[in-house]
């Protein structure tokens, strides 16, 4: 039984590697740039309105984020972190003698690395991103520097991202190298 438990943990964290890689790069390069496409620059009169649509579109972008990949990023943390004890200990036949448990070490790092990234530095731009959307595009007053900052915040957010591509990358392809 054991060695099945331990050959699905390994594969399914692989497998969540590589479904977080694809959402990121998703994110960073298709859904970005189509929510960017015209932005007006701040002088606009037009800036407002689209800066607080900009605010209306994002919860939805990032809302699968928060109920879908975050527990599956945990999960492949906690499943890199089972797969790191087992070969370490010994006490798994499926990795085999040469198995190397340093380099399961390096997947459960970067996942872990990741969940504290998204947590730390991406949920206060989506904070942030989402609070647009409640700009009075019709008001006289003027707008908060987050507000006219919106395509700098956006464009911000989609650089920081890029941790969430290449971190899931390096560690379903890591894990993958060892498990072979």
């Amino acid at each position: 039984m054991a060695l099945t438990l331990q050959k699905a943990v390994v594969g399914s964290c692989i497998s969540i590697s590589f479904v977080l890689f694809g959402n990121a790069v998703t994110q960073s390069f298709m859904t970005i740039p189509a929510l960017l496409v015209g932005f007006p620059p701040p002088s606009s009169p037009k800036y407002a309105e689209r800066a607080a649509l900009l605010g209306r579109q994002w919860p939805h972008c990032w809302a699968v984020g928060n109920v879908f990949f975050r527990p599956i990023s945990t999960l492949a943390f906690l499943g890199y972190a089972f797969t790191t004890y087992s070969t370490y200990s010994g006490s798994s036949q499926f990795f085999g003698k040469g198995a190397d448990w340093r380099l399961y070490a390096i997947s459960t790092v970067l996942h872990f690395s990741v969940i504290l990234h998204s947590a730390i530095n991406m949920q206060p731009m989506n904070d942030k991103l989402a609070e647009l959307g409640f700009i009075d595009a019709k008001s006289k007053g003027g707008l908060s520097d987050d507000a006219l900052n919106a395509e700098s915040l956006m464009r911000q957010w989609g650089r920081w991202n890029l941790v969430r591509v290449v971190f899931p990358l390096i560690a379903g392809c890591v894990a993958f190298y060892q498990t072979l």
